[in-house]
Order: C-alpha cells, then structure tokens, then sequence
C-alpha cells in the first residue's frame, strides 16, 4: 500500500473533465514526476492533496488517512509545498520567512539565522538577501527561497512546482542532486528534461 494513494479521481471544471477515474500510488521515498499535457491537472492534484479543491467523486489517501475535513490538517502538517511563484509576503525576507515559523504549528521547529544562511549560500544567493524586499527577488531568487522553506519545515512530503525554471544549467544541477539525496517522498512538476533523464525518479504520465 502506497503512502500516497488517488483512487478514482473525477474532476470536472464546467465542462472541462480535468480527472476521470484517474489512479496514482506513491510510496514512501519514491522520487516522481508527474507529466502529462498544460492543462492536464498536475498543479491540481498538488491542491487536491492538500484540500485547496475538490473531487468531485473519489478518494485521496495519505499514510492510511484519508482525506476529509477532519484529517485536513494532517496532511497539510506532514506536506511541505512549493508553488509555481512562491507566494510570499511583501516585507523583508527575513522577517517573511520567520513569520512562517511563528504559526502555531511550525513553532516546534528550531530555525537559525546560521542554517538558513548556510542553505542560502548552498544554493549560490548572496547573505545580504535576507535584508532585501520580496518584491525585489528574481523568480529564480524566489525559487529557491520556497525550496529552503520547504527544507527548514522538514515534513516528510514534497510538492515541487516547477522550482528550477528560473534557474540556470548549475543551479538546476545543484538543486536536482540535493532533492534526490532527501529521505522523503516527493512529487515534481518540471518542463526541466534534467529531471526526467534521472535514473532516481519515477515518471507517471497520462
């Protein structure tokens, strides 16, 4: 039994049939790609999985839980995301990262100014970063800062969107090869073919 399971999904925007009986299985540690056409649902069944929408018919499982109003915030607890654009609020970095860790739920988790400097320089962004706006960052920036977020929640699930589009040939190397090395099982959206020519990933199209 897979640790991530979409049974039968249907999802039908208007007239648009974006799932039909549509079944996927993850299993703990898996690396997957999801690819399949624009417009197909991949972003989707990120949101499906985290309740931002609805099936119309079917049934999404996360560790033997499945999805409904009470077990909610279980999954979005144990799953870290990283949206297309990295929704982040207008103020200094610093200070949007650690509003994100001052929520109830993450306050568990001990974040330093030294490990998030140490993952910033990993990821080849200048230290004085954090004293910048958000709406000064580059779309690679800002890509890059989500993936740090995501690695500083340590849930035990990715959701990847698109996170190396901005990035340039090394940086898309350097931020493949650290995600494939995580113990934790993640799902990918990327037009970026060096995720798709990995040996540690398992592509599930439709």
């Amino acid at each position: 039994m897979g640790l991530i399971q979409f049974k039968e999904i249907n999802v039908r925007f208007k007239d648009h049939v974006i799932f039909e009986n549509f079944n996927m299985n993850v299993m703990k540690g898996e690396k997957v790609l999801l690819s399949a056409p624009s417009g197909k649902g991949k972003s989707t069944l990120f949101k499906l999985l985290l309740g931002f929408q609805k099936v119309d018919h079917g049934d999404i499982i996360f560790n033997g839980k499945q999805l409904e109003k009470d077990t909610l915030k279980y999954f979005r607890l144990n799953i870290g995301y990283v949206s297309q654009d990295v929704d982040l609020r207008n103020q200094k970095v610093w200070d949007s990262m650690m509003e994100i860790f001052s929520y109830k739920h993450n306050r568990h988790i001990k974040v330093t100014k030294q490990k998030v400097i140490d993952l910033i320089a990993y990821f080849n962004l200048s230290t004085d970063i954090i004293d910048k706006e958000v709406k000064q960052l580059s779309g690679g920036e800002r890509q890059r800062l989500g993936l740090i977020i995501c690695i500083l929640l340590d849930r035990d699930v990715w959701l990847l969107d698109e996170i190396t589009s901005g990035l340039d040939k090394d940086m898309k190397e350097r931020v493949v090869d650290y995600v494939l090395k995580q113990n934790k099982t993640i799902l990918i959206i990327s037009h970026d073919k060096i995720w798709s020519k990995n040996d540690l990933i398992r592509i599930e199209e439709w």
